[in-house]
């Protein structure tokens, strides 16, 4: 299958040598692709989610508060890039008929314009994830950091080619991203605990499951054994004959598979390893965030335990500072009477005694 979306001959030329370099041949025939989307989640991050966020949404996006912009923005991009690459890997999946029929050898070593789609614009997102964690590094946590990262790696090693097939196939981890960010809008617009947010919550714990435990595990095992394998086998001389047997496909990349495979060594076990600890860390990450969210969505829809808020209210009037307790036994003043007469000195004060409901709020799955 042909890359839908053609190479710029001048872009492609001037990272050659580069791409030579890092053993990365066919990074040259997507870095259109990989800076195309890279820039594209920088535009729509710095220039369309506040323009359509301020228009649409004026009373909740956060225009002066640095951490909840960037993580209102941040959302806006990864729903429009779930929703993207999504719909584009299961295309590619449906009509790459190259792909569907690969081989043991094809798997490791051969090459797809439409897989070499995939993880382009895969890579490009995830060095725009990579950019803007660090950069906010104090907001977003090592959690996202090695989740940026591990992804970058497993996505930038298909351009050796290397397990070109399976780049569709982990890219559907984001089918529960939609959900997830959408999650994430209802509790900013104030619709924490609606039916909406119920319904919207099920169908994300179920593909969340189903997709990023249930099928990327299985992909998991299926994609180590064929790692394994490669360590020590390479496509014989007899498979590659016949792979470039016929002379008017063998000399194009887009219909032979097996075009960058003619001199290919066994897999060394560095690569082998950086790709099994970047999948190893996506893939507890997964399942220490599934078990977080269980707990987000049931805090949503569970009814407030008896005199929860009372003992909440309580908490915050017993860490009243004990200067302020000295100061009011001076007056003769119990600590009921302090707390009144500093409510009506100055009403903003309340938020020392009633639990923040924006707190109560947060807690929100990134």
């Amino acid at each position: 299958m042909r890359d839908p979306f053609p190479s710029i001959p001048a872009l492609s030329r001037a990272i050659e040598p580069l791409a030579e370099r890092l053993g990365m041949p066919t990074l040259s025939f997507h870095i259109h692709e990989v800076v195309g989307a890279a820039l594209l989640y920088t535009f729509i991050q710095v220039v369309v989610s506040p323009v359509l966020s301020t228009r649409f949404f004026p009373q909740h996006y956060p225009r002066h508060d640095r951490a909840k912009k960037a993580n209102w923005d941040t959302h806006v991009v990864s729903l429009f890039q779930s929703l993207l690459i999504n719909v584009l890997a299961l295309w590619v999946m449906f009509v790459d008929k190259e792909r569907q029929a690969m081989d043991f050898e094809q798997r490791i070593w051969g090459y797809t314009g439409g897989c070499g789609l995939i993880q382009g614009l895969a890579t490009g997102y995830f060095i725009w994830d990579l950019g803007i964690t660090i950069l906010n590094l104090d907001i977003f946590g090592l959690g996202l950091l090695a989740h940026a990262v591990s992804a970058l790696a497993v996505y930038t090693l298909g351009f050796r080619p290397y397990i070109n097939f399976y780049s569709p196939v982990f890219i559907l981890y984001e089918l529960s991203t939609p959900f997830l960010n959408i999650h994430w809008f209802f509790d900013k617009l104030n619709m924490t605990g609606s039916k909406p947010q119920l319904y919207n919550g099920i169908a994300l714990l179920v593909t969340f499951f189903s997709c990023r435990l249930v099928w990327g595990t299985y992909q998991s095992a299926l994609v180590y054994a064929d790692m394994w394998k490669s360590l020590t086998q390479v496509p014989s001389a007899e498979y590659l004959a016949r792979a470039f047997a016929d002379p008017t496909t063998a000399a194009d990349p887009n219909t032979n598979p097996m075009y960058f495979a003619r001199d290919a060594p066994p897999i060394p076990v560095a690569l082998t390893a950086v790709y099994l600890v970047s999948n190893l860390t996506l893939n507890s990450l997964n399942w220490f965030w599934f078990v977080k969210m269980v707990a987000a969505v049931r805090k949503r829809f569970e009814p407030p335990k008896p005199g929860a808020a009372a003992a909440a209210a309580a908490g915050k009037r017993e860490a009243v500072p004990v200067e302020a307790v000295s100061r009011s036994k001076a007056t003769g003043l119990d600590e009921k009477e302090r707390l009144v007469a500093r409510q009506r000195r100055a009403p903003s004060i309340i938020e020392d005694v009633v639990p923040d409901t924006e707190e109560l709020r947060e807690g929100t799955i990134q």
